[in-house]
């Protein structure tokens, strides 16, 4: 396929796209045509909320006391719980993955410790305060040292007075606490779990014959569960030849049709790419994993059948994990993402420009669904990667006006973390394929003067930070604000 579009139209439909987002949407291409992934089935364990497959088991437990002098000692707490009850059942998909475990009313200590042997090993705990006199109920819950979001509306109790000092003060607490009358944000309270969840199930196949880090490979286990599996060049080419030749091209076929323009590779690449990224599905399925990432700048260059680009965008718009350059650092912050949001990750090499506080974020290679696995595909081209002139890549448009987020674990116990808003999809042969132009929040000179760790982040859709907060609160993580 090769037929073009002017820029004002390419932005266009980029931004038509971002409006079409709905739950269950097809991946569809910019001309409506199918996209590539459309059809095949999560089965494995999955890493993003989007494909429903990993349960997240939650204690729910509402903190109440019968006639308790506040919020008033006529609560009928059976009537206020179900209140919250009807709220849950309202938003199924924010929900789906969770299996909820207790959904009892505890006042005592006692009434806690029998709930904490019945709900047994559960990834965190949701406490829902609804009246006073629940503090001790309540340290007996936190007690059991797992993961703990404390839910607490206005005229809930007075407890919530200590609540910052048990946080800031008691060793062992991985807690955070949520003060609001949105019951929406019931929501946001299993979130932070969800991801530890996730971090905990995922693996990560690693196609490189370097040795990584010993020490970021223990740390990330020992705190978050992720494994690691290095493997060479051989399995991966092994799964290449067994993956049947109509397959791959029709594949390939997908890839064509779905592009507003073939720019540089030839068919012969197209194909060997979308080979390899059926490929991809077997050492996943194989090693029981969930991301991949290949060395593919260096001991991996031009040692497998195609560059892994295709391959990666593609298990990126299916919920799973398709990593560049063996950046196992970028891949913790993917899981990470897919965990809380549901949404994956755009790693990327930056450039800023002080004179509009922006910072030009550019990769050859660009995620398309970027909302998450069930929303809209960007529009693409397919191109060669830049810095080699070789290869097949999607050169995606993102949504202008989108805000976003951008983070990285350096180490298993940070995270670095900033915010903006795209303001520009630049389509220029200066820097990779796939590029965003984002206004910074805040000051843009601090951001640079600071920068370290190298220069991969990775961005997603959305203002995520309170997300990020909770995470860090709940893991003892320290979270830095870069600008």
């Amino acid at each position: 396929m090769d037929w073009t579009i002017d820029r004002r139209r390419l932005l266009k439909a980029a931004a038509a796209a971002g409006c079409a987002a709905c739950a269950g949407c097809s991946m569809a291409g910019p001309d409506g045509r199918t996209a590539p992934g459309e059809g095949v089935a999560c089965g494995r364990r999955i890493i993003s909320p989007g494909c429903r497959r990993s349960r997240v088991r939650i204690a729910k437990v509402y903190l109440g006391l019968p006639g308790a002098m506040w919020p008033t000692p006529q609560m009928d707490l059976a009537a206020e719980k179900d209140r919250y009850e009807r709220h849950f059942a309202a938003m199924p998909g924010a929900f789906a993955d969770v299996d909820f475990v207790g959904n009892a009313i505890v006042g005592t200590p006692g009434q806690a410790c029998q709930l904490r042997e019945q709900a047994g090993e559960v990834d965190g705990y949701l406490l829902i305060h609804l009246s006073m006199g629940v503090g001790l109920a309540m340290h007996e819950l936190l007690a059991a040292g797992r993961p703990t979001m404390i839910f607490a509306a206005p005229y809930s109790g007075h407890e919530w007075a200590d609540f910052g000092r048990l946080l800031r003060e008691q060793a062992g607490v991985h807690a955070d606490c949520m003060l609001t009358a949105d019951l929406d944000e019931l929501a946001a309270a299993v979130r932070p779990i969800r991801a530890i969840h996730h971090l905990r199930e995922a693996k990560i196949v690693n196609i490189t014959t370097r040795d990584p880090d010993p020490a970021f490979l223990g740390a990330i286990r020992d705190r978050y569960g992720t494994q690691v599996e290095c493997i060479g060049a051989e399995p991966v080419i092994a799964a290449y030849e067994a993956v049947a030749d109509r397959d791959a091209w029709a594949e390939a076929n997908r890839w064509m049709r779905g592009a507003m323009k073939v720019v540089e590779p030839d068919r012969d690449e197209i194909y060997r790419s979308c080979r390899l990224a059926l490929a991809f599905d077997r050492i996943l399925d194989e090693h029981e994993a969930t991301v991949i990432t290949a060395d593919c700048y260096g001991t991996m260059y031009h040692k497998l059948p195609a560059f892994p680009c295709i391959g990666n965008v593609r298990l990126n718009d299916m919920g799973l994990g398709g990593i560049c350059e063996s950046d196992l650092r970028c891949a913790m912050t993917h899981i990470l993402f897919q965990g809380l949001v549901g949404r994956p990750g755009f790693i990327s090499d930056p450039t800023l420009d002080e004179s509009t506080g922006t910072i030009i974020l550019a990769h050859c290679l660009g995620t398309r669904k970027m909302d998450g696995p069930d929303g809209p595909s960007a529009p693409y081209r397919l191109r060669s990667i830049m810095e080699r002139q070789e290869g097949a890549v999607p050169q995606v448009f993102m949504r202008v006006g989108q805000r976003v987020t951008q983070s990285c674990m350096p180490d298993a116990g940070t995270l670095t973390c900033f915010t903006g808003t795209i303001i520009d999809a630049p389509d220029s042969e200066r820097g990779c394929r796939t590029k965003i132009t984002v206004k910074v929040d805040g000051d843009i000179d601090r951001l640079w003067r600071g920068w370290d760790h190298g220069l991969h982040r990775v961005t997603c859709y959305g203002d995520i930070r309170e997300d990020l907060q909770r995470f860090c609160r709940l893991r003892r993580v320290n979270l830095v604000e870069e600008a």
